[in-house]
C-alpha cells in the first residue's frame, strides 16, 4: 500500500523500470508511490546503475533489525513518515502555484526550505524532483531575483550548492520595498507632469502616496521583525 514499507515486487518493479530507462516520477506512478520515496530507495541502494531488487530487499531488512536492536538514546524530535512529508510538499508547492509563483520555481523553493541543511545543489534538485538539469538552471535566476535563494560554493569543490537561510523573508521584503518605490516614483512623475488639479494627475498622486505608505509599512514591519528575532535569539544564548 502507498502508505506502507517496500516490498520485494515494489522493489522488483523500480529495477525493472530503471531497467527500461523510466526515471524516478514514472516508476513511481505505476507503483503508486510517492516519487521522493523511489528515488531516496535507488539513492540509498547504490544509485540506478547498481540498484538490485534482491539485494536492496535483503539490506532493508537487516536496516531493520538493527534499527530494533540499537540501544536506547535520547529521545529525538519526532519527523513525520516520508509519504507524509511528501504530501505535505506536494500541497505546499500547489499553494505556490495558486498564488501565482510558478510551478519549477515553487517545486525548488519547496524543496530547499523542507530540506535538512537548506540547500541542494543543481544535481540533487534534479535527483529529488526528476526533472530535466535546464528545468533547474531557469528557474533558480527567478528566485534569486526575488532574494528568496543565494547560491554558496560547495568546500573543496567547483560545484554550487542553492540555499534559503534565515534571513531570506528580510531579504525579500528589502527587494519588495524597492519595488514598490519604484511604483510610487514613476506615479509621482506623472502626477507633477500633468499636475494634481487634473483628474489623471490627481489619480496618480493619490496611487503615489499609497504605494509610498505601502514602502514604509514594508520597511517598519522588517525591521520589527529583525528586532524581535534578535531578542528571541539572545534568550536562546543566555545562561
Amino acid at each position: 500500500m502507498p502508505g506502507g514499507r517496500l516490498t520485494h515486487q515494489d522493489r522488483e518493479g523500480i529495477a525493472s523500470g530503471l531497467a527500461r530507462g523510466h526515471g524516478f516520477a514514472e516508476i513511481a506512478r505505476r507503483l503508486g508511490r510517492p516519487t521522493s520515496t523511489v528515488s531516496r530507495e535507488v539513492a540509498r541502494n547504490g544509485g540506478p546503475e547498481r540498484y538490485r531488487a534482491d539485494r536492496a530487499h535483503r539490506d532493508s531488512g537487516r536496516r531493520a533489525v538493527r534499527h530494533r536492536h540499537k540501544p536506547r538514546t535520547i529521545p529525538q524530535p519526532a519527523t513525520p513518515d516520508p509519504d507524509v512529508a511528501d504530501a505535505y510538499a506536494e500541497r505546499f508547492a500547489a499553494m505556490m502555484i495558486e498564488t501565482g509563483v510558478p510551478r519549477m520555481m515553487a517545486r525548488i523553493l519547496v524543496s530547499l526550505l523542507l530540506s535538512e541543511t537548506g540547500g541542494l545543489t543543481a544535481a540533487e534538485l534534479v535527483q529529488r524532483l526528476d526533472v530535466s538539469p535546464a528545468s533547474v538552471s531557469k528557474a533558480v535566476p527567478y528566485l534569486e531575483k526575488l532574494q528568496l535563494v543565494r547560491r554558496e560554493r560547495v568546500p573543496g569543490q567547483r560545484r554550487e550548492r542553492y540555499v534559503v537561510d534565515g534571513d531570506m523573508w528580510i531579504r525579500t521584503w528589502h527587494h519588495e520595498a524597492k519595488l514598490v518605490a519604484r511604483w510610487a516614483e514613476m506615479a509621482r512623475e506623472g502626477a507633477d507632469l500633468f499636475g494634481t488639479d487634473t483628474p489623471n494627475g490627481a489619480r496618480l498622486a493619490e496611487f503615489s502616496g499609497f504605494m509610498t505608505q505601502i514602502r514604509e509599512d514594508i520597511l517598519d514591519l522588517a525591521a520589527r521583525w529583525q528586532q524581535r528575532r534578535a531578542g528571541r535569539q539572545a534568550a536562546s544564548f543566555s545562561p
